[in-house]
């Protein structure tokens, strides 16, 4: 019941390059641990809806994920969601560039946007 965001970065040479492997800092939201070493990334299902039909179960989910990246300067902010889209992009319609920001507390970059992901059941 969850896109495989996750599964699909793991195997993508540009997300391991930047994130690393075994743990690979890309999270689920909420699952970031505390003073986690940077560039990372967080995703959250923010919507979706099954296929439905007027007969028969739905053979299909879509989810609208966001994704959200964490690094010490907007180079690397950027890096990473450049490398996230090229990952899943063949998976997924990308549909909202969110753009960048800064914390004014901790200084850190981010970058967010925003997929829809249709996942077969």
């Amino acid at each position: 019941m969850f896109a495989p965001i996750n599964a699909v970065c793991a195997l993508d040479a540009g997300v391991i390059a930047l994130l690393g492997s075994v743990p690979q800092r890309f999270y689920a939201f909420g699952d970031a641990p505390q003073n986690v070493p940077k560039p990372y990334a967080v995703w959250q299902t923010i919507g979706g809806d099954p296929e439905n039909y007027l007969a028969g179960r739905p053979d299909a989910d879509g989810y609208s994920l966001q994704i959200d990246v964490y690094a010490e300067s907007g180079k690397d902010a950027r890096a990473v969601a450049k490398a996230l889209r090229d990952a899943i992009e063949l998976h997924c319609n990308i549909t909202r560039w969110g753009g960048d920001s800064r914390d004014p507390v901790t200084k850190n970059y981010r970058y967010s946007f925003d997929v829809n992901w249709i996942v077969l059941r």
